[in-house]
């Protein structure tokens, strides 16, 4: 106990002390003109979440409690970009988190909080979340200006390039940036809602994976491909070395346009991962395994899939987005969360309508399912790292998400939000959940 609370009052003492820097180096670099040769940025997330009890016939190990509870998320992260050499920059993000979701982030496919994971104590921890270098590489001779922002330094980039990063990063960095729902710190909590919920992108338990992305970026088109790690086992903290047999290859392409004068943009996506899965109908097959998919891993399972991701601006102050995902849900759900098919759409309003620039209100909507290997292997009472009631009367599990994002300060914005659950982890003998969240988020 004694050991945790020093451990606590390091960490805050620590990136407090990054903080005041952040303030220092941001004030002093507000009124450059010339490019950048480093900067620094900094956030803080708190988000606070409670539901009400609601109905359930029964619960498992990995189920959403009915009962009452609360939950409370906290990190911090610190955004360093430095200018190494010509066209290359190097990006290190360390990152402090602590608590934990409702339920132990359990009992919802589509989880109900994006700055939380699944890891097992909800003291404070500093890691370092990215550590990368990214070259880039002209295409002609056109450029434009770019602002100072996070892990973005101020100055001229070409405006066609290649790009090469390699090293430390999240993966959903470089793939489907969708405008309106992607950031649980300024968008949607929902996890379904950072990204293609049926995208099992390859990440260890905060989200993070080493590898390779290159990227053809053009004004009006982009490509990207990367190979990266997997983690060791589902949901695990650390990467498998064994980059031959436990490997992730993701391709985009990604298109923008005017319609009617109004931005938009597809991106097209597919994957292939190949880790140390297991394989839900050997589990079913054979009783030597008691219904626990991990006893029947191995380096020849596989999960592909595609994530469609769409946005298109509607009026002055309005955008619209969908998303359709979808992967084999043969094997083992690995890294992200444990849905095989995932359709979602939402509307988002700013607050420049009503003379509040910086604000927005937001609707959006999430229908998730799973294969049906999948769905026998939950029904027999089988369980996976996120899921699992222990008996399964299957329905898709549906969400809605509502909240208000609130400039209160000129780096300070508060979010209230409401999630309605409809079969949580695809049970309808249980539910329907409402849950009420608040979003404190700060950045400079």
């Amino acid at each position: 106990m004694f050991r945790n609370k020093v451990k606590i009052i390091s960490c805050k003492v620590a990136f407090s002390l990054l903080f005041l820097a952040a303030l220092h180096v941001h004030a002093q670099e507000a009124d450059t003109t010339k490019d950048e040769k480093w900067n620094l940025h900094f956030q803080q997330t708190l988000i606070a979440q409670y539901h009400p009890g609601f109905a359930a016939k029964y619960s498992g190990n990995n189920s959403l409690q009915p009962g009452a509870e609360n939950s409370q998320s906290l990190t911090s992260t610190l955004f360093l970009d430095f200018r190494t050499w010509k066209g290359a920059q190097l990006i290190i993000n360390p990152e402090l988190a602590g608590g934990t979701g409702l339920s132990k982030v359990l009992g919802v496919a589509g989880a109900l909080n994006g700055e939380t994971y699944r890891v097992g104590s909800p003291a404070p921890d500093i890691y370092c979340g990215r550590l990368y270098i990214r070259q880039q590489f002209g295409l002609g001779t056109d450029s434009v200006n770019v602002e100072d922002d996070i892990n973005q330094l101020k100055g001229k980039q070409p405006s066609s390039y290649i790009s090469v990063n390699a090293g430390k990063f999240s993966v959903e960095d470089f793939f489907d940036a969708n405008s309106y729902s992607h950031d649980p710190r300024t968008d949607f909590f929902n996890w379904a809602l950072m990204s293609g919920g049926a995208w099992d992108y390859p990440a260890n338990t905060r989200g993070y994976t080493w590898g390779l992305v290159v990227e053809v970026v053009h004004p009006s088109w982009s490509f990207r491909i990367s190979s990266v790690m997997e983690p060791q086992y589902a949901n695990g903290p650390y990467m498998d070395m064994n980059i031959a047999k436990a490997h992730s290859e993701t391709v985009e392409y990604g298109r923008m346009y005017k319609l009617n004068g109004k931005k938009g943009a597809y991106h097209l996506i597919g994957f292939f991962n190949q880790a140390r899965m297991g394989s839900y109908s050997q589990t079913l097959s054979d009783t030597i395994y008691h219904m626990d998919v991990t006893k029947t891993r191995s380096y020849a399972n596989t999960k592909a899939g595609f994530l469609i991701t769409t946005e298109q601006q509607v009026g002055k102050n309005a955008g619209i987005f969908a998303r359709v995902s979808y992967n084999d849900g043969q094997n083992e759900s690995f890294a992200f969360t444990e849905i095989d098919q995932s359709v979602c759409g939402g509307y988002v309003l700013y607050g420049k309508a009503w003379k509040r620039e910086n604000d927005k209100a937001e609707i959006a909507f999430v229908v998730n399912g799973i294969s049906k290997v999948h769905r026998e292997y939950l029904a027999e009472g089988g369980y996976g790292f996120i899921i699992g009631d222990g008996a399964l009367n299957y329905g898709n599990e549906c969400i809605l998400e509502v909240n208000y994002l609130a400039q209160m300060t000129k780096n300070l914005w508060l979010t209230p939000d409401y999630q309605f659950v409809l079969n949580p982890a695809y049970n309808k003998d249980r539910g329907p959940v409402h849950v009420f969240g608040l979003r404190l988020h700060i950045e400079y």
